[in-house]
């Protein structure tokens, strides 16, 4: 696929406002899985109502609110007359109403610039991928590929991005492998490994590093928009380990998945 048709463009709308019944939104979440073009344009969505929601309620000046009171005050004046008048673009009321207008139309175009001029993704890295974690378990399914075996779940990464990260076998030490899926950070498409922890998931985003970005880099705990984060590099890959697990437990884990 080389382009987002129009009708494709309502659907992701559809599915990003919550609109779609269950069936169309796991087919829809099923393709976007396979396209990689369509995932992009949908994190695009979500990165653009993000944006929109961060943007501060507008301060009207003291000038335009006396304007807009002033009108309010001169309807209901005009309202209470019992005769009618022939209205004039001469009257002070409507030269305040044009000027309200273009004032709105005004601050409505500087809205629409501002949102059509911010960048796609200006999100950290860390906030899409807690709002990929967070995105797959409101899903059908969390994962793509159910599979407890790594064997199954590298091959098909392997198969869909032409790249995987080592499989960790972590079931001995209580965290076994429930599958795997594709996740879309910074416009890219990336695997994603799912733990499971008792009832918790664990996913695992291995973004692939180019040029400098190559050394090792410890491991650094943190929270991120409710989530328990752990991010690490080595084999040439960010992980980011992201769960509502305990703290420790999340720290637990990835040191088990770096000794494999």
């Amino acid at each position: 696929m080389t382009e987002v048709s129009s009708s494709e463009y309502l659907l992701l709308h559809a599915l990003a406002d919550g609109e779609l019944d269950a069936a169309a939104a796991m087919s829809l979440e099923a393709r976007l899985a396979a396209d990689p073009v369509l995932a992009a344009e949908y994190a695009r969505i979500l990165a653009v109502k993000e944006r929109t929601k961060a943007l501060g309620k507008p301060t009207v000046s003291p000038d335009f609110a006396a304007r807009i009171a002033a009108i309010t005050s001169d309807a209901k004046s005009t309202s209470a007359r019992p005769q009618a008048r022939i209205l004039s673009f001469d009257h002070p009321s409507w030269r305040a109403l044009a000027a309200s207008v273009v004032l709105t139309a005004f601050a409505a175009s500087g809205g629409t610039y501002l949102l059509s001029s911010a960048p796609h993704y200006d999100f950290s890295v860390e906030d899409q991928v807690a709002n990929d974690h967070h995105r797959s378990l409101l899903a059908t399914s969390p994962i793509d590929v159910v599979s407890t075996d790594r064997h199954t779940v590298k091959p098909w990464l392997d198969q869909k991005l032409g790249m995987s990260p080592p499989t960790a076998d972590l079931s001995a030490a209580g965290f076994p492998l429930v599958g795997g899926r594709v996740d879309v950070v910074a416009g890219d498409a990336v695997p994603t490994l799912v733990y499971g922890r008792r009832k918790h998931l664990i996913s695992v985003v291995a973004i692939p590093l180019k040029g400098d970005g190559m050394q090792s880099v410890e491991p650094v705990s943190k929270t991120v928009d409710g989530y328990n984060m752990v991010d690490w590099t080595g084999n040439g890959f960010k992980y980011l380990a992201v769960s509502d697990l305990d703290p420790a437990e999340l720290r637990s884990f990835v040191d088990d998945f770096r000794k494999q």
